[in-house]
């Protein structure tokens, strides 16, 4: 009967557990949240935030109380019964992610009968008292409820996985101390206040006759004989040991307990247990009997032989099935369900909080264009590239301009030789008067020809590198050329802010030529917030027979860039 209760038992368990494990499992707490942490450990989040320390702060985790109930047995001197149950109350925290605490409150009430008769019980003050004859065969039996407290390790393994962010089970395993107390009683009287001697006499004769004995075959029957004697009053305190100290005036012992266990998760605040516990109290009297008979069980009615004490301590288990519940709040779940790896994953997956360093491309001739770009990669150090790392030729000359001598050389005076400079052949209609002006002649006239345009970066006045490099060219044409008056001419006058950053451009064009290339002021034409033009654009024309100042003061001083 005790082993199909368990078959059921376990079965059911394990169709509950198999309905646990499909429930669906939410996401880890986010190691960034300051929420969860307490105030302890806050300093160790700030550094962990601040990328100088590399663990996370542990969070704030809920506790979980639990409610367990199932079968409750001892193992002892008399053979136990069908468990009648036990139930238990725990409260468990986890001090880490493998080890947690658990105090758990208990209670367990079960039954024992031996459907083999026992002569050798003088010694035993709960049969010896009760007014049977010496000799008289008698079947031990007893009730027994327990009440324990104990302070539970318990260790699990099962949430470190490194394939997987989390399971919907989690096995483990405890060990603990604490201490009980326990009542056991016998049914040894019937009712009235008689004993059952001629009861236990009568089934004894009716067995002890047959070939089979007590032996196995014949156990069902003579427990069936058994259960219409007595009457399950269990009225007698079975023996007590008298040097154990009372609490609330029942036998206390310390106990030490061992177990393991299955919890399938239902979802973040429920989940379902299967448990086994098996404690271990230092008595020999839960079951009422601590005296072993010498011989054998059918020793013969009339027999007084001397039993001896048994050495071995009872035990008792508790086979249960439970739900937990987490509480708490601004707290992540027990740590024993989350996955200490699963932020190093995800960060590593995907990185949100990860410091990580700058990329450094290879750049093999420095040109400011990574090798894997660049379409010339040995370009000579401080030779002005395109965003193709190609040496720039900024008149198309074939020349490239860190060769150039001649950066603007026009398309007429082309090809160029080896340092980039053009030969400009004149018109023949006109070789006698470019000698001429060569020479001082005509005055007003002027034979220059094309000369650059500057590209300013919006708002600035500031030129760049190129610019000045065009500058340059164009200052040995001025200079080439002694009578030509140079108009600097600057674009855009819709309002006073472009009315002086024009100014700016042209002041800035002119000073260079005048500061940096020795050029006279005097040859050049100050023209600026004209029309036609592009506003980042300052050109560069033959002004000789153009009217215009040297000079021009500032329109809107308050406005000058870089002030």
């Amino acid at each position: 009967m005790a082993s199909k209760k368990y078959v059921s038992f376990l079965s059911l368990s394990f169709l509950l557990a198999s309905a646990a494990s499909h429930a669906q499992l939410g996401g880890s707490y986010d190691v960034q949240d300051s929420s969860v942490i307490p105030s302890k450990r806050l300093p160790q989040h700030t550094e962990f935030m601040a990328n100088n320390y590399p663990y996370p702060a542990k969070p704030r985790n809920q506790w979980e109380i639990g409610l367990q109930a199932g079968a409750f047995t001892i193992s002892g001197d008399v053979r136990n019964r069908t468990p009648i149950g036990g139930v238990a109350l725990h409260v468990r925290k986890a001090l880490g992610y493998v080890f947690s605490l658990r105090g758990q409150l208990g209670f367990g009430t079960t039954k024992g009968l031996n459907f083999q008769p026992s002569t050798q019980w003088s010694k035993n003050p709960a049969w010896s008292k009760t007014g049977y004859a010496p000799g008289t065969p008698v079947f031990y039996n007893y009730k027994t409820n327990i009440y324990d407290l104990s302070l539970q390790g318990v260790v699990t393994l099962s949430n470190i996985r490194f394939h997987k962010s989390k399971s919907s089970f989690n096995v483990y395993a405890f060990a603990g101390l604490g201490g009980m107390i326990y009542n056991t009683k016998i049914d040894a009287k019937k009712g009235d206040g008689t004993t059952y001697a001629t009861d236990f006499q009568n089934i004894y004769n009716k067995y002890a006759a047959t070939a089979d004995g007590f032996g196995y075959k014949n156990r069902k029957d003579i427990k069936k004989d058994l259960k219409d004697a007595l009457d399950g009053k269990y009225e007698t305190e079975a023996e007590t040991d008298a040097s154990q100290p009372k609490l609330f005036k029942k036998p206390f012992r310390f106990i030490a307990n061992v177990g393991a266990g299955v919890q399938f998760k239902i979802n973040k605040k429920f989940s379902f247990a299967v448990e086994d516990k098996l404690t271990i109290p230092k008595t020999d009297l839960l079951d009422g009997q601590q005296w072993q008979e010498n011989g054998v069980a059918t020793s013969v009615p009339g027999s007084t032989g001397a039993p001896a004490q048994t050495r071995d301590f009872d035990t008792y288990n508790f086979l249960s099935v439970g739900l937990n519940m987490a509480i708490g709040n601004k707290a992540v779940e027990p740590l024993w369900w989350l996955n200490p790896l699963d932020y190093a994953y995800n960060e590593v997956n995907k990185p949100r909080h990860m410091k990580l360093p700058k990329p450094v491309l290879d750049d093999a001739d420095g040109d400011g264009v990574t090798d894997q770009f660049d379409q010339e990669p040995n370009t000579p150090a401080g030779a002005p590239v395109d965003t193709h790392g190609v040496s720039r030729d900024t008149d198309g000359d074939g020349v490239p301009d860190y060769k150039d001598k001649e950066l603007n050389t026009p398309t007429q005076c082309q090809p160029v030789d080896a340092d980039g400079i053009g030969k400009c052949p004149p018109p023949a209609c006109c070789d006698s008067l470019m000698e001429i002006i060569k020479k001082g002649g005509i005055k007003g006239e002027c034979g220059i020809g094309d000369l650059p345009s500057v590209t300013f970066k919006p708002k600035s006045i500031t030129l760049s590198n190129d610019a000045k490099a065009l500058l340059a060219s164009a200052a040995q044409k001025i200079k080439d050329n002694p009578n030509c008056k140079i108009a600097v001419i600057g674009y855009c006058s819709s309002s006073k802010s472009e009315q002086q950053l024009s100014w700016d451009r042209v002041n800035a064009v002119i000073s260079y030529l005048v500061d940096k290339e020795g050029i006279n002021a005097d040859r050049f034409i100050f023209k600026y917030g004209e029309t036609g033009g592009d506003c980042n654009t300052v050109d560069l024309r033959d002004g000789t027979n153009e009217e215009g100042p040297t000079t021009v003061p500032a329109p809107h001083p308050n406005l000058r860039r870089g002030r």
